[in-house]
């Protein structure tokens, strides 16, 4: 697979949320506006590139019985690295993301590449998958946020847009509106693309990427919870 192949299948045909229903958790919880999207989504980034080049360097260093907890380590590292950028150079999207930047550390698409891809692969080709993955996942949660905000409070990227046009759907902005706008963009994947983007194998921990190392540390439930 070519270096560009690595970037768009993270971003089109294996979507970590879309289409792989990866991340649900940050998906639906901090999606109440576009930008709080793309925070989310570039720092989870950040952390998925980083721990990936890190893994694949160390691929052939870490003990395999210890590989999955190694992981969690590096992942763990750069999770605090980038909620220490936050909190010095974007308070306000630290406060808006709260506890879900430490949450980062069990995200289910970076612990899943971790074990799937760096493990295996060279050290650019892990980059790659990286940016490609997050990548997907930003524009998941942007698109998320953006609809959210639009239908719920008017306005996008805190610019009011709609003015006195129409009266804000309030309930876009809490979980009821995004349980239905994630549905809403699930099936309108599957339909045009026939039922053929989503597989019944990627439900449950039989299609997870992590499965294997999450049955290891007792994160099963966690897992089909989507985390």
């Amino acid at each position: 697979m070519n270096k560009l192949s690595l970037i768009t299948n993270g971003i089109i045909k294996e979507n970590p949320v879309l289409i792989l229903l990866l991340g649900t958790c940050p998906t639906l919880a901090v999606t109440t506006s576009a930008i709080n999207g793309l925070g989310m989504g570039f720092s989870t980034m950040a952390v998925l590139v980083s721990s990936n080049i890190v893994i694949a360097l160390l691929k052939n260093i870490i003990p395999d019985k210890v590989r999955i907890p190694s992981f969690i380590v590096v992942i763990a590292g750069f999770v605090t690295i980038v909620g220490l950028l936050l909190q010095a150079y974007a308070p306000e999207i630290n406060e808006a993301l709260g506890l879900f930047i430490p949450l980062i550390v069990v995200n289910c698409i970076i612990l899943g590449r971790a074990e799937m891809f760096a493990s295996k692969n060279k050290v650019i080709d892990s980059a790659f998958d990286g940016i490609g993955m997050g990548l997907g996942f930003t524009f998941a949660l942007f698109l998320m946020g953006s609809i959210r905000e639009f239908l719920g409070s008017g306005a996008w990227m805190g610019l009011k847009l709609t003015a006195n046009l129409y009266d804000p759907i309030s309930v876009f902005m809490l979980a009821p509106g995004a349980f239905f706008t994630y549905g809403c963009l699930v099936a309108l994947i599957n339909y045009v693309s026939k039922g053929k983007a989503i597989k019944k194998t990627d439900f449950g921990c039989e299609g997870c990427p992590s499965a294997a190392g999450c049955q290891q540390i007792g994160m099963s439930a966690d897992c089909n919870r989507g985390l």
